[in-house]
Parts: structure tokens; sequence; C-alpha cells
């Protein structure tokens, strides 16, 4: 009988409730429209997408028994699966009929009305070799010639039947015999026997030397021998390995070795913990990561990412928006990711700008926000922690990687994993939880760079407030079951709406408990520094922040007027008198835009300049009587000056009048030099008199700014650097350019390295390193010197 129509008889025969039970567990893969029979269902339910979305979410122990079916072959007595499993009697077998009842659930294991097990046809395409067997005997011998027949039979000891199909039988019928099978093998040579007991017990053999050749080549000692009886069969064309029949494997494995059943998980230390501890620990972590999540976005939407040419956000644009937004980069890479899964952030272009849905969720309160931001965590394809790839190479945020299942079902797997634990009960280490992730998601994919399996999950659940004090919180349970209802609610419960006053203390300080309203926030973002960011944020006044307001714009009046507005008291006075003194002190003094300035005795004729219509293109403006501004370059105002009838005269940077020799023609013709001989010992003894030539200032010590974001970064690591080293390593970063420096390793050694594609990664550098010949890793602090490049 046919899977499809055992399936139907199956379907047909159970009762109301039973039948809502099995369309329960397969709802998300009935399409619309709804199965109008039981044969239609029993159709959508064998569909290859149907099984591979309900396998995703069953247990270890499902999966085991699963494979163990098909590799029984269909239909498989229960007794013969309990056999295998050894799960025959006792609370193994209760275990069993568990398991069995839940693969009924997700109609992908069935009993007939003869009490044998079927299993749905697309199962047999998840296993290319259920419990390491490879296929039956009769199928590796499909294209096998009856005379090669004849012969496996004739080594054997077995009379050969007259025909092909008479002689495969027979072969078939031997080889099922165990005993048989066992007591030939023997009194094999011992190379073949010792050959196939490593074969059946799933240790691969040598690989051939040569994809084609005749039968004898690249041979494995004994293995001639398996060959002449069918122990082992070889491709017709000789391509790739000899593969041993199923049957000979399980005669060879013996009938007390048994297929891995674990329907128990794995134990997990655990302590008691309330449901009061479990919501304080999560309301505290859900309302930090909201408020930061504000914060990096509105640096986001302050200065929108740049993408890298290969697409995603780099590690300099990351470690740039965690300075800025007081997060470090966990926070910062969730946020993205999930502000880009909820569609609050999308590119465009080289950058990644804010969207629409940003600006109406900045309208939102916080426990909103963060709902949003939740509810995109928990099906994100995947998982925005992970920093490094396998090789240990930095990740972009947003790179947009092909999406990774085995990235949700690790997420699913955490949340029923710590859904399960005893009830007042928390993992003591919240890292043990990794081993039931994986039991009860045996698809689930850890991170190729975690310590213990699963921890940046982990990490993530926790600093959401999914997890807390090792248990589930109200917000990770909703979030399993998926009630969108209830989890808004514990959000609402669990997260403060957003704070619309601020303390403002005689020292400068401002501080705000809870998130920030979006107003609020950027109230405080143009008037003072924000200093630390979390439960409660705090934004510092001074000087250059109270100018950094009234530069883009704003007046005192406006400024006392909006702070007094959010203050939960009066504006203390200091704050009064800082703004007080710097707005009077602001604009006395203004610095003009010029390429040269023009001025004279005669404030008639000055005035007459900058009336001249023809003159107009110089872009001159009064600024006194005697006073005039060109946006033009000197020689070029000069010569316009002079084409209108007017004769002025230039002057040098000391203000004396400049010569302007004439050029001699013979001197440039002939090469000879009218100057007076020059000494080179006085020219040498005046050079040594001269002052020496200082470096220029750094930009943190009143020198010109930074030139680069890269500047920026490695003089905020490279301590011991001085800023012409950093000018130098930042230009070798930037362009790829190789870089030789004294590096101090953490023994206190100093060697010299020389460097080629570096890859920054504060606070580490990343470069092929010309002395040991590899890449290597180092720590930007480290470095104290910067010597260019030695040529070889």
């Amino acid at each position: 009988m046919k899977s499809g129509s055992t399936l139907t008889t199956w379907l047909s025969g159970l009762d109301g409730s039973r039948l809502a039970r099995v369309l329960g567990a397969r709802r998300d893969a009935m399409a619309p429209p709804e199965p109008r029979t039981v044969g239609e269902l029993a159709d959508r339910l064998q569909r290859p997408g149907s099984v591979a979305l309900s396998l995703q979410r069953l247990a270890l122990p499902h999966f085991q028994v699963a494979e163990a079916l098909v590799a029984l072959g269909a239909p498989a007595s229960r007794a013969a699966l309990g056999e295998l499993l050894g799960a025959a009697d006792g609370q193994a077998a209760r275990d069993l009929d568990a398991v069995l009842e839940a693969l009924a659930d997700h109609a992908l294991a069935w009993p007939d009305g003869a009490g044998d097990l079927h299993v749905a046809g697309s199962l047999h395409q998840v296993w290319d070799a259920p419990l390491g067997l490879d296929a039956p005997l009769e199928e590796l011998l499909a294209d096998t010639t009856s005379e090669e027949l004849r012969g496996m039979l004739a080594a054997l000891g077995v009379r050969p039947p007259g025909v092909k199909q008479q002689r495969l039988a027979a072969l078939v019928d031997h080889h099922s015999d165990p005993e048989q099978v066992v007591s030939v093998i023997a009194g094999a040579p011992e190379a073949a026997r010792e050959l196939l007991e490593r074969r059946a017990a799933g240790t691969p053999g040598q690989p051939r030397s040569a994809v084609f050749g005749t039968a004898g080549d690249g041979l494995e000692p004994g293995e001639r021998w398996a060959l002449e009886r069918g122990f082992l069969v070889q491709d017709r064309y000789y391509y790739g390995p000899s593969r041993m029949p199923a049957e000979v494997a399980l005669a060879l494995r013996g009938p007390g070795r048994h297929a891995p059943f674990d329907p128990v998980p794995p134990s997990t230390r655990c302590a008691p913990v309330t449901s009061r501890e479990v919501d304080h620990e999560a309301s505290a972590a859900a309302t930090a990561f909201a408020s930061r999540a504000v914060s990096v976005l509105s640096v986001c939407s302050a200065t929108a990412p740049v993408r890298l040419k290969s697409g995603g956000i780099g590690a300099r644009e990351l470690a740039r928006i965690g300075r800025a937004a007081q997060a470090d980069d966990a926070v910062v890479r969730l946020v993205l990711e999930t502000a880009h899964a909820a569609g609050l952030m999308s590119p465009d272009g080289d950058r990644v700008m804010p969207t629409e849905a940003y600006d109406a969720w900045t309208q939102q309160e916080p426990p909103e926000q963060f709902a949003v931001l939740l509810r995109a965590w928990r099906d994100l394809p995947l998982t925005p922690a992970q920093a490094r790839d396998e090789d240990g190479k930095a990740l972009p945020a947003l790179a947009g990687a092909p999406p990774c299942n085995g990235c949700v079902q690790a997420r699913h797997g955490l949340l029923a994993a710590a859904e399960r634990l005893p009830a007042g009960q928390g993992a003591t280490v919240a890292s043990e939880l990794g081993s039931l992730v994986t039991w009860h998601r045996p698809l689930a994919h850890p991170s190729p760079t975690d310590g213990t399996p699963f921890a940046t999950v982990i990490r993530e659940a926790e600093l959401l407030g999914v997890l807390a004090r090792g248990a589930l919180s109200a917000l990770g349970i909703h979030l399993w079951t998926g009630d969108t209802e209830s989890l808004d609610f514990e959000c609402r419960r669990l997260l403060p709406p957003a704070t619309t006053t601020a303390r403002i203390g005689a020292d400068l300080t401002a501080v705000v408990t809870g998130t920030p309203s979006a107003r609020l926030a950027s109230l405080l973002d143009s008037v003072a520094d924000r200093e630390t960011s979390g439960t409660a944020s705090v934004w510092r006044f001074s000087a250059g922040s109270i100018r950094r307001a009234l530069d883009a714009g704003l007046v005192r009046d406006d400024i006392t007027a909006d702070l007094a507005a959010v203050a939960a008291g009066p504006l203390p006075q200091p704050l009064s008198y800082l703004i007080a003194d710097v707005a009077r002190g602001h604009g006395r003094v203004r610095v003009s835009p010029a390429a040269c300035v023009v001025h004279g005795a005669e404030p008639a004729l000055l005035a007459e300049l900058a009336a001249h219509r023809r003159l107009a293109k110089l872009g001159l403006r009064q600024l006194a009587p005697t006073v005039l501004v060109s946006r033009s370059p000197l020689d070029a105002t000069l010569a316009a000056l002079r084409a209108e009838g007017y004769a002025p005269v230039a002057e040098t940077a000391e203000g004396t009048v400049r010569i302007e020799r004439a050029w001699s023609p013979h001197a440039a013709a002939g090469g000879v030099n009218t100057s007076a001989p020059v000494d080179p010992g006085a020219l040498a003894l005046q050079l040594l008199k001269a002052p020496p030539t200082l470096p220029d200032p750094a930009p943190l010590a009143g020198g010109r700014p930074f030139a680069t974001d890269t500047e920026e970064i490695v003089s905020g690591w490279a301590k011991h650097l001085p800023y012409s080293d950093v000018r130098q390593l930042a230009h070798a970063i930037d362009t790829g350019g190789p870089i030789t420096v004294e590096y101090v390793a953490a023994s206190g050694n100093r060697t010299v390295r020389t460097l080629s594609h570096l890859d920054l990664d504060p606070p580490y550098l990343e470069a092929w390193c010309h002395l040991r010949d590899d890449g290597r890793v180092f720590t930007l602090s480290r470095i104290h010197g910067v010597m260019g490049l030695v040529p070889e």
C-alpha cells in the first residue's frame, strides 16, 4: 500500500479531536484554500515543504526515531523499532510511544491497521545514509550483470540459479540472514575481516588513487575478497569508494548495538527564582536596551552610516555609532539588524537611511518601540550579535547575507529550552542552556566563535530581557507562544513610559531616569554632551556644548526657555550663568571667508570699487570704509582691477609691497645665475643655527581637525603614537599600503614589523606580518612607533 493512501486511511479513522491536533501541528503548511477532503489533506501533508517545516519544530528524539524508521524501511514493526532503539520495554518504551504520538501529530509517521509503522515519503530524502547505513543490496546490485552475480554466488558456495533475477534474489536472501553473513566473514582473511568491520562501524575507507580504473586499481587490503562475495559493491564505472549494503552492516553490528535514542533532555543546574526577581531583571534589561536603541538610531538618523563597497556597515562605522550612542558593539549590531528587519532603516545608495516608519516609531512610547524590535528579533534569519566569522574576520552589519534557518532555529530552541525548565527554577549558569538548545532544535546553528554552544544567542536574549536570572521572562513566554497582544501588554507593564523631564543639577548635569522621549533627547543632545545612557542617562553642559547650540542657530532666550520647560525644577544658577556668559561672548569676533584683502587710504575709492558692476565677479564686500575683502585670489583680483584702469599693488604676507621682477630671457636660456655665489660652509652654519621644525600639533592639542575618520579612531586607541605617526598609520590603512611599525608584545619584547593588507577593527589591527609570513592581529595601544616602509 502506498504511503499516501495509508495516510488517507489513517486520517479517515481519527476522531475529531485527534484530527484537530494534526491540523494544529501542521497549520503553517496548509496553504489556502483549506483542504476539503481527507485525501486532499493527506496529499498536502506529504509535500516536501510541509515535511521540512515540521522537522524544524521537532526535538532530538523525534529526529532519532524518524531516522530509525527510514533505516528500517517502511512498513516497520513497532517491535523492530523498539529493539533497534533499545526501547523494547519499561520507561524507554513509554518514551518511544510518546515520540511516535508526536510524529503522528505531524503526519510524519503513522500506524496502519496491522500495527506497522509508515513514514512520509519525503522523509527518505532527509538522510542519505540513515544510521550510517547505505542502500539495500538489491538497489546497489541493480546494474550488475548476470555473470557477475553468478560469480558472487559461487564464491559464497551457493549454487547459482539460471536467470539474473533469480540470482539476485538468491544473493539478497543469503545476505538477509545475519548468521550466514557473520559465519562467512568469520572465515575471511584477516585484512578483509578488519576492513568489513571498520566499514560496518561507520569508519570510511581510503579514497581511490584514480576516479576511473580497473577492478584491481587502488583497492584496500582485503577489499577484492569482499567485492567478489557482494559484501562490498563497487560502482559500475569504478567511480568513488566501494559501498557496503545495509544488510551486511546490520549483520556485522550485531543485535546488541542500538541506534541512539535520547528521550530525556540534558540536565541543567537550576536554582530557585521568583517571578518578581525575573520581572525586575527583565524590566531593567529591556529598559536599558530600549534607551540604547533610541540613542543608536538617533545617531544613525543624524549621520547616516556609510556602507562598504561590498555591502553592510563596517567596523569603523559601527565603532563611530557605538561611541556616539554610548553602546557596545553587540548592542549596536542588535539594534541595527532588528531595526532593518522592522523596516525602520533601509539601504539607500552608499548609506543606510531611516525610513518613514522610523519617523512614526520615534513618536511611540518606549514599550511600543521595544515591542517592534523584539518581534523582529524572534525570526531574524541571522545572529545579529555575531561579530566575526569562522575565520576570525570582522563581519559587517546589515551585510545582506543569505538567510540562515539554523540561526532562527537556535533562537527558537533557546525559547523552547527555557520554557521547559521546572517552574520557579532558573539556570544557575545561563550558558548551560546551550546543550538544551541542541536537544530541542537539532537543526540549530551555533555561532562559530562561541566559546560555549549558543553563547551569542543567549547573550542577545539577556540583553533584550527575554532571559532573566536563567529563566524565561514574561516577555520570552509570549514571544515563544506568538501571542502579540499579550507581548505588547507585558512590554507596557515592564517598561516605563518615556520620560519627558530631566533633573538639572548645579553641577551642570542633566539626569533622565528611564527612556527619554525623542523631544527631550534631541534637546539635550543639542545643548549638552551625553556621558552615559541606559537605565539612567546623563548629559553634561559645558561652554563648548552651549557654543555648539548657538552655532547651530539657537539663541540664548530659546535655550533657557526650552530647558526650563523640561526641567523638573527651576534652572540652577550655574547653568543660567554659563548660558549667559557664552552667549555674551558669542559672535563678538566674526570670521569671513576671503581669498585676499583690498585696502587703501581713500574711503571714496574703496566704495567705488565695491559698487563697480564689472568687478562684481570678484565678490568684493566692504568691511570698513577703507577695507574690502575679495572672494577671488590675489592675482585674479589684481588683474581685474588693472583691466578696469586701476593701479593696485600687491602686498606680501608681512604687509610690505611685493616687488614684481621682470623675467630675464637670457638667464633662462643660458642658465646663468646672476646672484652672488653661496658659501656652502656659511650655509651649513646658518642651517644649524635655525630652530628645529616642530611637528603639527595634534587636533586635541589645538591643531587642525583630523583629516579622516581613520585618524580619529587610531588616535583614540594608539595612545603612544604622536600625531605624525597616527597620520602615517591611518594613511596606510586607508590606501592599503605597507607600513613598518615598532610593536611591543604582551611579554614586553620590542619588535619591528612590516605590515600590509591592513584591516582596522578597533581596538585591533588585522594585517599580514612580513616577519612571521602570516596573518596576525595587533593591539593598537601596543604600537609605539611608525617608521614608514623600510625598503628591502
